[in-house]
This record gives C-alpha cells, structure tokens and sequence, in this order.
C-alpha cells in the first residue's frame, strides 16, 4: 500500500493534518480504506513524554537498533545512518525498531543528546519500541513517544536503517507520512489527504451533533436514536 504512495504532499496539506488528533486521522483513515481498523497503526502500549506538544506530521527515518550486547556499527555506522536521515524529505519523524525482543527497551539510544542532534537535521520527535530517558533535558520541542523510560543507554546503537520496520504493531516503510500525538502513530495515504481532512470534518461534525443532544436536559434513549438518524444525513 504504502509503495503507491506517488504524491508529495504540499506544506499546506501537512498543516492541515497536524491541526488534528491521531483519533481523528485514524477515524478518517477507517472511512476512507477499511484496513485502518486493524493495520497501519501503533498498536501496542507507548507512553508519550511530552503531551502538551502538537500532532507530528512528517516522513518517517526507519532504523533498527539493539542495546543488549556489545555490537560493532561503531562511529562511521553512526555517520551512515546521518547521511540517509539528511536524504528524507522534511519534516521528518524517526521510527525505530527495537530488535531486543522480550528485552527491548533494556538501553536507551534516545536522550539528550540525540534528541538535539535530530531536532537540529530537521526532525520533529521519535516513536520507538524501544526506551528513552533525560526527560528534563530533551530537546525543547522534541516528542518522545516509546515503550519505557530507563536510566542507562547500555549498549544502544544502530544496527540498520532506511527498510521496513515494525514499531509496536505498525509497519512502516522509510520516507511513509506519520501522523503521530500522545496516542500513538499511523501511516497516512499521502494521495489521499483531502479525503483524509473532509472525512475528519465529517466525523467531528456527526460527533459534536450527538454530544450536543447528550448535553440537553431530558436526553434518552428516544433522542439519541433521533440523533443518530440526523447525522448519518451529514455529507
């Protein structure tokens, strides 16, 4: 699916959906492909360490690491992985898969210093099955989204980067569009985007209809089938 992917997104469309929640892409995304329901999004447990912050809407940096062993990718690996990330179109959000398997998350590749390194090439925040730590110092800005928190980087280094990865449930393909909030992430149809933000609208519209006659005194079951038969006539 993602390999159909052939329309790049004007800066105008990418504003447009970092102005809404994950929910609400994600929601807009099932009405437009059903396959939403049950692929193309994170679907295992992150925690998000900076919730305040905006959606992140940008082209994903695939990578893999490791931080349970001592490995050998060394700087001139650590470099490699530089030169590509500089290569995907901006914005940009990295994806990293932790290939440590029951363990994953033991050693935090994310930090500090990395989160500034990033933020610095162009990238707007991480979502990682792996872990993060120095929340008090991360880059101003930058999102942590990952499966735990820990004190200790380990031995986490990168072990590949630029293919397709799985990071928690959701797989995605270097240079894919995430949409990504304190929810979690999914992988957006970049030819698809003004169907995406129109059927976001439509949905926003039916829901604020139904909680508005919620919110009305004397609200029952008899006004809420009413409702329901209301919205389904918004177009």
């Amino acid at each position: 699916m993602t390999a159909a992917q052939s329309i790049a997104p004007t800066p105008e469309d990418l504003a447009a959906l970092a102005k809404w929640d994950t929910p609400s892409i994600c929601n807009a995304l099932e009405m437009i492909d059903p396959k939403y329901r049950t692929q193309f999004w994170t679907q295992e447990p992150l925690l998000c360490a900076f919730p305040e912050l905006p959606s992140m809407v940008g082209y994903a940096v695939t990578a893999t690491l490791r931080s349970t062993q001592p490995g050998s990718p060394g700087r001139e690996k650590r470099l490699a992985y530089f030169d590509y990330l500089s290569k995907v179109p901006g914005p940009r959000v990295v994806l990293i898969q932790d290939l440590d398997g029951a363990r994953a998350g033991f050693g935090a590749f994310w930090g500090e210093v990395n989160s500034t390194i990033h933020k610095g090439l162009g990238c707007l925040g991480v979502v990682t099955s792996g872990s993060v730590r120095d929340l008090h110092a991360v880059a101003p800005g930058f999102q942590f989204l990952a499966a735990r928190v820990t004190p200790s980087h380990a031995y986490a280094d990168i072990v590949d980067f630029g293919g397709e990865i799985n990071v928690s449930g959701m797989v995605v393909r270097s240079g894919d569009l995430v949409h990504a909030d304190r929810h979690g992430a999914v992988v957006v149809l970049k030819d698809k985007i003004g169907a995406i933000i129109k059927a976001a609208q439509l949905i926003g519209k039916r829901e604020a209809a139904i909680m508005a006659a919620a919110r009305r005194p004397g609200f029952n079951a008899d006004a809420l089938r009413k409702v329901f038969a209301e919205v389904e006539q918004y177009h």
